[in-house]
């Protein structure tokens, strides 16, 4: 389970946004400078982002805007939203390219390459679909798990 702390910045119906700080984990990671990754994330490290979580088992209307909040997300949903995010519109593609040499007369580049970009474009539109459908599926959002710090109480610095 991954988790991660941040500030609730805005509160929906049935859900809220929280900001939290990109850190950067490659002084962990055993490729270190063999990697892209590292890159990007010294170009962005310490940025803010807004992620959407869903309130668990926490009752929504305890939440305030500036709260201090941890968010927890589970490795496999990360895992399984990385596949479907990377191989759904790819797949589309090749299979779009296929279809459009096999069913189609003609020169068989541009056929190819009008039906990757109509696949491609399909596999983009199903990925949406997806994101829409599991919007408040908890198997694929992160999760509130704890308020550390409520609006206006005093933060002891002993």
């Amino acid at each position: 389970m991954l988790t991660e702390v941040g500030r609730v910045v805005a509160l929906e119906a049935d859900s809220l946004w929280v900001e939290t700080i990109r850190k950067s984990t490659c002084g962990s990671c055993a490729a270190q400078k063999g990697c892209g990754h590292g890159l990007l994330n010294r170009l962005y490290d310490g940025r803010r982002g807004l992620i959407r979580v869903l309130p668990g088992e926490i009752a929504l209307d305890t939440c305030r805007v500036h709260d201090e909040v941890r968010i927890s997300i589970p490795e496999e949903v990360i895992l399984r939203g990385s596949i479907i995010a990377y191989i759904m519109p790819l797949v589309c593609m090749l299979a779009g390219a296929v279809l459009a040499v096999q069913g189609f007369s003609g020169n068989e580049d541009v056929l190819a390459a009008v039906g990757a970009l109509g696949g491609l474009l399909l596999g983009f539109g199903l990925l949406r679909w997806h994101a829409l459908r599991h919007h408040s599926d908890a198997g694929f959002q992160p999760v509130l798990i704890e308020i550390l710090r409520p609006l206006g109480e005093p933060v002891s610095l002993t």
